[in-house]
């Protein structure tokens, strides 16, 4: 069995936690109890987390299979993007300048708006078995899928769509440059979670070094020296006060692991 120490306070995105033994997966199972930690992109993770893995080098890979492409679970977005890019294929134009493993982004159903990672999937390879997309219940930030996903693969369908690349480079330009998990909150049905943050003040608000960014409200940053508990007070603060003056209960987008 591998192991090995890493700090997550630089492997994740948002520069929070300590050191962790991880174990690392080198092979397909589904026996074992440990969270799977991917790229770290999404993930408030605490200094007592316990029973962490993650996936080894052998799951980073892309292979044109004829009909789909095949893509494995530790595979980057970016490498994802460029390989879809440079064979002029549809679907992953949103990838671009969006951080994640091929796992976490299918698991979130990642996207931009209205393009989703479903939209391009055709099979997902989960605790050892290739299933269809259409036996897992995908929604807006999630997929329904309970275990590992060791890979997945694509539709293969020519004509990367140059047009939507600018409309995406866009909405990234609100995106803060600190360290962040992304979008804290998922959008509610019919209204956004920044909306509402900043409807009830917290756009710019901190505590200790941890808030959430005056470029984009829901975006949860690091200003320097964040702790897990600053990060779990501002986003409990967060959830009362909009329930509070909008009856509506944020859910959390960002997954947190204690």
């Amino acid at each position: 069995m591998m192991q090995k120490v890493i700090d997550f306070s630089k492997h994740t995105s948002l520069k929070i936690g300590g050191e962790h033994c991880v174990r690392i997966l080198e092979e397909v199972g589904k026996d074992f109890d440990e969270r799977l930690i991917g790229g770290g992109n999404n993930i408030l993770l605490s200094p007592d987390a316990k029973s962490l893995c993650m996936l080894g080098k052998q799951f980073d890979y892309i292979k044109d299979q004829g009909d789909w492409i095949e893509i494995g679970g530790a595979t980057s977005s970016g490498k994802i993007y460029s390989f879809f890019k440079k064979n002029n294929l549809w679907g992953v134009e949103f990838l671009r300048g969006l951080p994640g493993k091929l796992g976490g982004l299918v698991r979130m159903n990642a996207g931009m708006k209205s393009y989703e990672m479903k939209d391009a999937l055709s099979s997902v390879y989960v605790d050892g078995v290739w299933k269809s997309i259409d036996q897992f219940d995908f929604k807006y930030r999630q997929s329904g899928i309970d275990g590992v996903i060791y890979g997945a693969r694509f539709k293969k369908i020519t004509g990367f769509r140059y047009e939507l690349i600018e409309s995406f480079e866009n909405m990234r330009q609100t995106h803060p440059h600190l360290p962040s998990c992304g979008s804290c909150f998922k959008n509610p049905h019919g209204d956004y979670a920044g909306r509402l943050l900043e409807s009830v003040g917290l756009k710019g608000y901190s505590l200790g070094g941890v808030g959430f960014s005056q470029s984009h409200a829901n975006f949860l940053v690091n200003l320097g020296n964040g702790k897990f508990d600053e990060a779990m007070k501002l986003i409990s603060l967060a959830q009362k006060r909009v329930w509070e003056e909008h009856g509506i209960f944020l859910e959390c987008e960002v997954i947190i692991l204690k």
